[in-house]
């Protein structure tokens, strides 16, 4: 909740306005895990809250460690279904990428996570829940929502997790420590930009509109074409930062025929490109490819003014993929 709606929840319980001051406080600062805790509220208004409402809180019920320090953490939902979360430290960065549904609906070629199908949205309770019952939760510098789903399919849900995390009377946190990725959906990607600050990664994976859209079936409702025409009506020269996500594929997208076309797609939009190893899915035939390969492709595009990185990889000996762990749970369940 919101400050102005915790204020609605204490006026209709006839408790004093600045109860919901500092309800905000021990929720958003201190992460309380029950209004038992809210010890500066009177023992009587706590038994009302009580009575309605719950922190709400769930506890992660699986992970995996790797060695290289990153966690993957399974987090079950109000509906009964995980998710998954990653915290991926790295000297004095803390790195978690959450999720925002169950499944996917975009079915994206690469991706385990859209092998599940679509099972639902998750609210903004579920979403905050990967940060707020995050064992790690205090070491947090950055979040990005690169997780399972596609955020401007859960758009409403989405937004209302952000302006939490960024408003004064929540996280407080400044819009330049979240990422928001997307494929690229038309009418949302907009709207996200109007109503956001934060910054925007999108999935790209290959300039050329046909190969894409076999890569990427959102292709097809909005264009990589479009989505860079968009993104130029917009400022990304100062406190916000746009980037591209692209994973490497062995002959496929990595060629210099590619990095021409990237070249040409993104000219005059100041912005990254993020290249990123691919992590094998089962069943899908796709090879990665090697060191050698994504450092010519990075090199082309940074010798012709694309600011180009390769992402380092993290977690590779456990469920590194988004959608193994939750889709393991899932057979487990059902099996």
């Amino acid at each position: 909740m919101t400050l102005d709606e915790l204020k609605t929840v204490v006026k209709e319980l006839g408790m004093p306005q600045f109860t919901a001051s500092q309800m905000a406080r021990w929720i958003y600062q201190r992460h309380v895990r029950s209004i038992d805790e809210m010890t500066n509220i009177s023992k009587a208004n706590r038994e009302r809250l009580k009575e309605s409402f719950c922190v709400g809180a769930m506890e992660p019920i699986d992970c995996q460690r790797s060695v290289d320090g990153t966690v993957k953490y399974l987090f079950p939902t109000a509906g009964g279904k995980f998710v998954e979360t990653v915290y991926i430290p790295d000297h004095d960065r803390a790195t978690l990428c959450v999720s925002c549904q169950v499944g996917c609906k975009m079915n994206c070629l690469f991706c385990q996570t859209g092998k599940q199908g679509f099972e639902g949205n998750l609210t903004a309770t579920n979403i905050l829940n990967q940060i707020y019952a995050l064992p790690e939760s205090d070491t947090l510098t950055n979040i990005v929502f690169m997780g399972q789903g596609e955020p401007m399919d859960n758009l409403d849900q989405v937004l209302r997790a952000t302006q939490l995390l960024t408003s004064a009377d929540g996280y407080a946190w400044s819009p330049k420590r979240i990422t928001v990725s997307s494929v690229g959906i038309k009418g949302k990607l907009k709207r996200f930009l109007d109503e956001s600050e934060c910054h925007v990664a999108i999935s790209m994976h290959t300039p050329l509109p046909e190969q894409r859209s076999q890569l990427m079936p959102a292709e097809r409702q909005m264009s990589i074409t479009e989505i860079v025409e968009l993104l130029k009506q917009y400022d990304f020269t100062h406190q916000r930062r746009i980037s591209f996500e692209y994973i490497c594929f062995a002959g496929l997208n990595d060629t210099t025929m590619h990095a021409r076309e990237i070249v040409k797609l993104l000219k005059g939009l100041e912005c990254r490109v993020n290249l990123i190893r691919f992590h094998e899915i089962p069943d899908v035939n796709l090879p990665g490819a090697d060191e050698k390969r994504m450092e010519a492709l990075r090199d082309y595009l940074t010798a012709h003014g694309v600011f180009t990185t390769i992402r380092a990889s993290r977690g590779e000996d456990i469920f590194a993929a988004c959608g193994l762990l939750s889709t393991a749970k899932k057979l487990e369940i059902e099996n």
